[in-house]
């Protein structure tokens, strides 16, 4: 990596790596994530971009003091990026595991939303 790359979105002392794929808990991780963020809870970073090893996203993930993934299901898509691109994820939830059932309907309700974000608090402790 060049030297003179900088940070894309600043380090996090905690960062969120969210799945954000094309089902409910995909759009469900991705939610987490940024309800996380607005609670002080961590800082949603950009899971793509270090799936697409783009310099100051990785540099930036570099500079985070602890890694959380969260999965929308078991095929692990946020915590598989993270991994493949030579991070140690500290924390990991996977929303199918918390009882969210996987289908294409991509409208989430609040009741649902508080639900989950009530079950990844108490897994992850924060």
């Amino acid at each position: 990596m060049s030297e003179g790359v900088k940070c894309a979105c600043e380090a996090a002392n905690v960062g969120l790596y969210a799945c954000a794929g094309g089902s409910n808990v995909g759009q469900m991780a991705n939610k987490v994530a940024v309800e996380l963020t607005k609670k002080g809870k961590g800082k949603i970073m950009c899971t793509v971009g270090v799936g697409g090893n783009v310099p100051g996203i990785i540099k930036s993930t570099e500079g985070t003091d602890e890694i959380i993934a969260i999965d929308g299901c078991a095929l692990l898509c946020a915590k598989k990026s993270l991994e493949r691109a030579g991070f140690t994820v500290d924390r990991h939830v996977i929303l199918s595991e918390l009882g969210m059932k996987k289908n294409k309907d991509l409208d989430l309700n609040e009741n649902e939303i508080n639900d989950i974000m009530a079950k990844v608090e108490e897994v992850l402790g924060i």
